[in-house]
């Protein structure tokens, strides 16, 4: 059969499924319960926080509960509600109870077939509006622009998308091939710092370091600054993006300098655990977990044995990949489709208009102490104001110097249209999300994670759990959400249940698994914001750059694994 009618067949096929499952099988209705860190303000009003913020609220006695899990959990009967603030006198406690539905194994129909299409066809675009129209049917909506479609892309993230990796990051791309910014940056690097492959790889490294408020940031950053350098070094666009995407999340998590503390810590209070009774005492924790977060040490230690050309492993086609670049020049693999545009890989400096190195480091030195700088004020960087003031420098300082405003404008546009595709498939991406989400495929999994489980094996399992969660909804600090709130008591009640001598370490082990699994999955996943940004800011196929990291960001995963059970084993 050819490829194109099997393709075809496919997609035909799991659509079809959708819509029969959706109009034969009902949702199951379960209630996830929240226990909160509650304090109360000088007016009296109850507040928990929630992303450095305070959250009021009001609560009913479990007893008028109308979310009682012992009424709703299992149900197919739609609630009334689907989020509730209920308080229990015996004990003083308050729990936030939120109904969420799923439809057994079928909740991850979305995922599966985004990913699986990925996979066949190498062409996102399709595979994604594929998962996405198969949730949608399986929810029964069938009005796919008027309720999927316009109300995902009528968001503020999805605008925030737009002004960002659009016009900000698209239009400061163009600016710099147009005025040769980047190239007289590759050429500086060139001349002082750069001896090959190997140095222009380590500064990749270094530069993933340094920028380490991670996702989109780091791999924004990252892969713009480096991807000329690395060009002129023949260095293969796939072993680019693995080092920009694995030094990413991994160092956000190791150097939690960042906003990943404070949203964390409101997931994982566990009443009765001292340790954890207040959020300084959570985001001390979470600092304290780090040393056991081996799976972001083992990605950070082997993108940096790869870029002194060094690893202890490599897959069969990041191997391929790096004899290509090196043997014929050609940096991607043949019959790849890169995520950043032909106008975007070389310089169109118009006639007479001589390229500065400043022109790239002013704009890019503005960017980085915006974002740095807002983050110290504020808790987090505002990268909108980063990108819109160094792309306003870079436009200035290129008129300043005598280029034409229409030359100006068109290198602008020619930045857009680069990265369209990149930000059509980030929309795309972030709306199977949200699907995923709404079709409880997370709710489900965790449900399948039972109590009876030897303790040593609950950090590996917690692992196995977050990852296929994250991987299948593209996103860590959602798996976070999810995974948190059962990983923590599960972890403390595993240390009772079994008269661990230091539950404390115990419950450290299980912490780091759910952030490393959430980051592994995150970071392989082809529906994952950052994995669409390392591709497109390095110019990568994006399932070439899947298809290589894989191989050595699961070693590095198994070999968490095992240390993560050996610890539990012997010191907990």
């Amino acid at each position: 059969m050819p490829r194109g009618i099997r393709n075809f067949a496919i997609f035909a096929i799991a659509l079809l499924s959708s819509w029969i499952i959706g109009v034969n099988v009902a949702p199951t209705w379960t209630v996830e319960r929240i226990e909160l860190d509650v304090k109360t303000d000088d007016d009296g009003k109850l507040y928990y926080t929630y992303r450095e913020k305070p959250a009021y609220f009001e609560a009913v006695p479990m007893a008028q509960a109308q979310l009682d899990p012992a009424k709703i959990e299992g149900s197919r009967t739609t609630p009334s509600i689907t989020e509730e603030f209920v308080s229990v006198a015996e004990t003083g406690r308050y729990y936030k109870l939120v109904a969420k539905r799923h439809w057994s194994y079928w909740s991850l129909l979305p995922a599966v077939v985004a990913v699986l299409l990925c996979w066949l066809t190498k062409e996102p675009v399709t595979s994604l509006l594929g998962g996405i129209i198969a949730g949608a049917l399986l929810m029964g909506r069938y009005d796919f622009t008027g309720e999927v479609l316009i109300p995902s892309l009528a968001t503020e993230s999805a605008a925030g998308i737009l002004l960002l990796y659009l016009w900000l990051l698209g239009g400061l791309m163009g600016i710099w091939s147009r005025t040769g910014a980047a190239q007289a940056f590759a050429e500086f690097m060139t001349v002082r710092f750069v001896r090959g492959p190997r140095s222009a790889k380590l500064v990749a490294w270094m530069l993933g370091v340094i920028f380490f408020q991670g996702g989109t940031v780091s791999t924004v950053l990252v892969g713009t600054t480096v991807k000329p350098i690395a060009d002129n070094e023949k260095i293969s666009h796939e072993e680019l993006a693995y080092v920009v995407d694995s030094t990413a999340s991994p160092i956000a998590s190791q150097l939690a300098f960042n906003a990943w503390p404070g949203y964390v810590q409101a997931f994982i209070f566990v009443s009765g655990v001292s340790f954890l009774a207040t959020e300084s005492d959570r985001i001390a924790f979470f600092f304290q977990s780090v040393p056991f977060c081996f799976y972001a040490i083992f990605a950070v230690l082997g993108t940096f044995l790869l870029s002194i050309e060094k690893p202890l492993f490599l897959g069969k086609q990041l191997k391929e990949a790096m004899h290509r670049s090196r043997t014929t020049g050609q940096l991607d693999a043949p019959g790849a489709d890169p995520l950043s545009a032909k106008e975007l890989q070389g310089s169109n400096v118009p006639e007479g208009y001589t390229p500065h190195v400043l022109e790239f480091f002013l704009p890019l030195g503005t960017l980085i102490a915006i974002a740095v700088g807002t983050f110290i004020v504020g808790g987090s960087p505002n990268v909108q104001w980063a990108f819109g003031i160094a792309l306003l420098l870079a436009a200035g300082m290129a008129l300043a110097k005598g280029m034409a405003l229409r030359d100006l404008i068109a290198g602008f546009h020619d930045g857009i249209k680069g990265v369209v595709l990149g930000s059509v498939i980030l929309l795309l991406a972030i709306t199977i999300g949200g699907i995923s989400k709404e079709t409880g495929g997370s709710i489900f999994l965790v449900e399948q994670l039972g109590e009876a489980i030897p303790y040593f094996l609950l950090p590996v399992l917690l692992q196995l759990l977050t990852m296929v969660i994250a991987f299948s909804t593209g996103t860590s600090w959602g798996t976070y959400a999810v995974a948190f709130p059962l990983a923590m008591p599960l972890a403390w009640a595993v240390a009772g249940a079994n008269g661990l001598a230091h539950p404390e370490l115990f419950m450290t082990l299980c912490f780091a698994a759910v952030m490393d699994g959430s980051v592994y999955g995150d970071q392989c996943s082809p529906i994952s914001d950052t994995t669409v940004l390392s591709s497109m800011c390095t110019g990568c196929d994006l399932m070439d750059h899947v298809k290589t990291q894989i191989p050595q960001a699961t070693l590095a995963a198994g070999a968490a694994a095992l240390c993560w059970t050996l610890v539990a084993f012997f010191t907990a």
